[in-house]
């Protein structure tokens, strides 16, 4: 078990720079598909805005794995009065 902890805390490290490469090329093709300058700008605020939520929580994905992969979540307490 301790071994597919790891393993997807390796996942979901690599899962986070993977999905933003994926959002910034999706972002750059998506702005080079428009015809007008009005539209490019349209189109770069939206992509801008999509970026700017994702980048957070794929460095939260990023921090998750790193933790499962360290194994800190093997030691989580059972109640409340453990804390």
């Amino acid at each position: 078990m301790n071994i597919l902890k790891k393993f997807l805390g390796l996942v979901w490290m690599v899962l986070g720079p993977v999905a933003m490469t994926f959002l910034f090329l999706q972002a750059i093709d998506k702005v080079g598909l428009t015809h007008t300058d009005i539209e490019r700008t349209n189109t770069m605020l939206q992509w801008a805005i999509i970026l700017f939520i994702f980048l957070p929580i794929s460095l939260g994905l990023m921090i998750f794995g790193f933790y499962a992969w360290k194994g800190e979540y093997d030691k989580l307490p059972d109640s409340s009065e453990e804390i």
